[in-house]
């Protein structure tokens, strides 16, 4: 019997064959559509797609949370039993706007209003927000809810170069087995590869001029 949240019960793909997570052209217009949002919202929107958190982490976090002059969110990991906090990067800009919009380099110097979260929403609300910014951005099916960022960020990341183990720190997994599964996608440098592949000999590629018999009988 397979244990709970054991790595082989993720993966990329559902068992409908549907992918889980945005590709990077997905994820390049989801980052644009919520860039539009109102302030609160993009800044909410935005701290999921770059931090890789879930709903319910990115909802939870204060002022406290956060190092303004280092542009790291500490994020309090929900799916461990033992306390664990992660430290998370984001984009300099990103923090800038965090700062400037909730006050954040101020509020950390009032105890009153330190561990007051940033967004008062419920999970739900959340949610839809995410949703909305999907659909708005020609996102449908499996990776269209705030799972396929979370998985998108870490397929983008492994993509970019960064290390797995790095990867595993910054999404919270107990398990760097469970990351690797990431490492799975097909990233631009195998497509590369593959185009090397194809273009070994041209004179038997298939173009769009002479459209290729499948069935191994020559066309006209």
């Amino acid at each position: 019997m397979t244990p709970r949240n054991h790595p082989q019960d993720f993966g990329l793909y559902a068992a409908s064959g549907a992918r889980k997570y945005l590709n990077e052209q997905e994820r390049r217009r989801v980052l644009v559509a919520m860039q539009a949002l109102p302030a609160e919202r993009a800044l909410f929107s935005l701290t999921l797609a770059w931090t890789g958190g879930r709903v319910t982490e990115v909802l939870a976090l204060s002022p406290s949370s956060f190092q303004v002059d280092r542009s790291v969110v500490a994020i309090r990991t929900l799916k461990r039993r033992r306390h664990a906090v992660r430290e998370v990067p984001i984009p300099p800009q990103l923090m800038a706007a965090l700062d400037r919009h909730f006050r954040i380099s101020e509020a950390q110097r009032d105890p009153l209003r330190a561990h007051v979260r940033l967004w008062s929403w419920r999970r739900e609300t959340a949610w839809r927000i995410i949703k909305n910014v999907m659909v708005a951005s020609g996102v449908w099916g499996s990776p269209a809810c705030p799972r396929g960022l979370r998985h998108a960020f870490a397929v983008g990341a492994l993509q970019a170069g960064v290390p797995l183990n790095l990867v595993q720190r910054w999404l919270g997994h107990a398990r760097i087995e469970t990351t690797a599964i990431y490492a799975g996608a097909c990233g631009v440098e195998e497509v590369r590869f593959a185009e090397r592949f194809w273009h070994v000999n041209d004179n038997h590629a298939p173009t769009m001029h002479s459209p290729p018999s499948w069935d191994g009988h020559a066309r006209g």
